[in-house]
């Protein structure tokens, strides 16, 4: 069936609650958050906002009341005398292992706990594995093994007045009790039991946000620092010089579609052709520029920028050829040279043919090959621009997907070009084909099997 959405656009958001069916890569952790905070701190409302604004990202919400114990017979006699905000009142064990298998990329079954008869009921919650998960609850941060899964730790810190008034509604309305029992509770063991456990885990956050959801730029400027995270593979900390384009549900719908064995040669000419735009005006967006002020039509000054006019493209023939049409729609009148390089298996790279601009040493590069697999071709094309003087800081190497193995070998040997790629995958087969790739880039694009 025609993905339509994204020939349109591809705006559906996928829920945030359990976010549809897909695996984790292998080669990338999911952002664990824990929330912690005071009962009634306004946790739920900090993690909303948090999720409302990760509206690229695959977000999922777990909730530590899902993992309160189930009361016996004899509990539920004396509930009153049940302390529910201590420690020993959830099952942390059970609650490890969930996010556990979260974090290694398997969908789990969260316990849903029913708080008017204190008990877990069927049916559990289906949660799949996500981009970031949202631990949230008031004693996230308090046992050691639980914080030791987060990437980010947040405190929200608020009046105790304005908890009690936000327990009172809350448990009143939403879990049928009466107001003495809850102002009885509170006193007996919610307030002890915060000075005690919660508010001492305080000290293990990393942010803490006074006044809650109603601290609008501190939710800000933590969305900002998760989706630079998200932005960072772990190979861009080694290698400053990779520049992978920010993923978003635009970007992984198409790389879905091209490389979905079953996709058929006239889609996977048009998704693939997205994919090289955006990584061409990347690519161009690393280029040297000056500022300039210009006049609007309407009078006004704006002040913008010129880029650097002295360009040219470069084709590792034939793969690199299905990028020059972007290249060329992006800069009028390009100039593109040409190489070509043969070789089988991992060594032995032999350059059969090269046609370049006569003044390319004068000119900044854009090397065009979609797939970096091992490196050696590239490692090829690259000593080659070099040898026609070509600086190393003048060469920009664009493909759509890397391999750890050819960032590596490439990064290794010429540590000041750059390389501007849209997904990172695994790593090589015994064939050093790109896993879990997209298969003979050039045969599925220009149609020879």
């Amino acid at each position: 069936m025609e993905p339509a959405a994204l020939r349109s656009g591809f705006n559906d958001h996928i829920s945030v609650e359990s976010n549809g069916g897909f695996d984790c890569p292998k080669n990338k952790q999911p952002f664990i958050i824990g929330v912690a905070g005071g009962t009634a701190s306004g946790k739920t409302t900090v993690c909303n906002q948090i999720i409302s604004q990760l509206h690229d990202q695959r977000v999922v919400l777990v909730n530590q009341d899902s993992f309160y114990r189930s009361l016996n017979d004899d509990q539920l006699v004396n509930v009153h005398e049940y302390n529910f905000d201590h420690p020993a009142a959830f099952n942390t064990e059970l609650l490890l292992s969930c996010m556990e298998k979260l974090r290694r990329g398997h969908p789990v079954n969260i316990p849903s706990y029913d708080f008017k008869s204190h008990k877990s009921i069927e049916p559990s919650r289906l949660v799949n594995p996500a981009d970031v998960i949202i631990l949230e609850g008031i004693l996230v941060l308090h046992d050691f093994h639980v914080r030791n899964l987060m990437k980010m730790k947040i405190f929200v810190d608020i009046d105790s007045d304005v908890r009690l008034a936000r327990r009172i509604q809350r448990d009143t309305v939403e879990r049928g009790r009466n107001i003495q029992n809850v102002l009885d509770q509170y006193s007996r063991f919610v307030k002890p039991s915060f000075e005690e456990f919660i508010l001492t885990s305080k000290k293990f956050a990393d942010i803490i946000i006074p006044r809650g959801g109603d601290n609008d730029v501190a939710i800000d400027l933590i969305v900002q620092h998760i989706l630079t995270k998200l932005g960072q593979h772990d190979l861009c900390k080694i290698y400053p010089n990779i520049n992978v384009i920010f993923s978003t549900f635009q970007i992984r719908g198409m790389h879905t579609l091209v490389r979905d064995v079953k996709t058929t040669k006239h889609d996977f000419v048009f998704y693939s052709d997205r994919l090289i735009r955006l990584v061409v005006e990347h690519g161009l967006g690393h280029l040297p520029f000056t500022e300039k002020q210009i006049i609007t039509p309407t009078g006004s000054v704006y002040s913008g920028v010129v880029f650097c006019k002295r360009l040219c493209g470069v084709s590792v023939i034939r793969s690199g050829e299905s990028m020059e049409n972007a290249l060329r729609a992006c800069c009028k009148g390009i100039k593109i040279g040409k190489i070509l390089i043969h070789g089988d298996g991992k060594n032995g790279r032999q350059l059969i043919y090269e046609k370049l601009p006569a003044d390319i040493s004068s000119r900044h590069v854009l090397l065009l090959d979609p797939v970096l697999a091992s490196g050696n071709s590239a490692i090829k094309a690259i000593s080659l621009l070099l040898s026609k003087g070509v600086p190393e800081t003048s060469i920009i190497f664009l493909n759509l997907i890397s391999a750890p193995e050819g960032i590596h070998a490439v990064c290794r040997k010429f540590p000041k070009l750059k390389i501007v790629t849209s997904e990172i995958d695994s790593s090589l087969d015994k064939n050093y084909g790109v896993i879990p790739g997209m298969g003979e880039f050039g045969d599925r694009y220009f149609g020879t099997d």
